[in-house]
């Protein structure tokens, strides 16, 4: 799903090794030596406990894998990565938002000091505001429940 090459915390992790696999773009050695990271759905497989894990829990799981494997070794993303992840991963919930005072509000707040940090916190913080004035969360509370 992030299909980002950003580090994560343990790489191991969240990489697999793949002989013999050629690849398709001209690398620099840089990237030649990172490891291939695994999908999110295979990565909150490894995560024992969320095998007999509810709905809403997997889902958090998901949110928090996507932030890991984008974030820096110390577990942050700089505003212009955040704005970057959300624009790629939480696009149908900010689309149609740009007009709306409190979205420009919060992506001008990403645009000003790209020198701060943020961590998984105040990522959630940020994700919860976008998606509480999405029309997409509407849309999702509309959807019938029962036949």
């Amino acid at each position: 799903m992030c299909g980002c090459n950003a580090s994560t915390q343990n790489s191991k992790l969240y990489s697999i090794n793949q002989p013999g696999a050629a690849p398709t773009q001209k690398t620099t050695s840089a990237t030649a030596n990172m490891p291939k990271r695994l999908p999110i759905s295979k990565q909150l497989a490894s995560v024992k406990a969320l095998g007999k894990g509810s709905d809403l829990e997997k889902a958090f799981a998901t949110a928090a894998l996507v932030y890991n494997n984008s974030a820096d070794p110390d577990g942050k993303l700089n505003k212009a990565e955040t704005k970057t992840l959300l624009q790629t991963q939480f696009m149908n919930f900010i689309q149609g938002q740009e007009s709306k005072p409190k979205y420009q509000e919060i992506i001008s707040a990403l645009d000003e000091d790209k020198d701060n940090k943020i961590d998984f916190e105040d990522f959630m913080i940020l994700l919860l505001s976008l998606a509480l004035m999405s029309d997409l969360l509407q849309e999702i509370r509309n959807v019938r429940t029962t036949k």
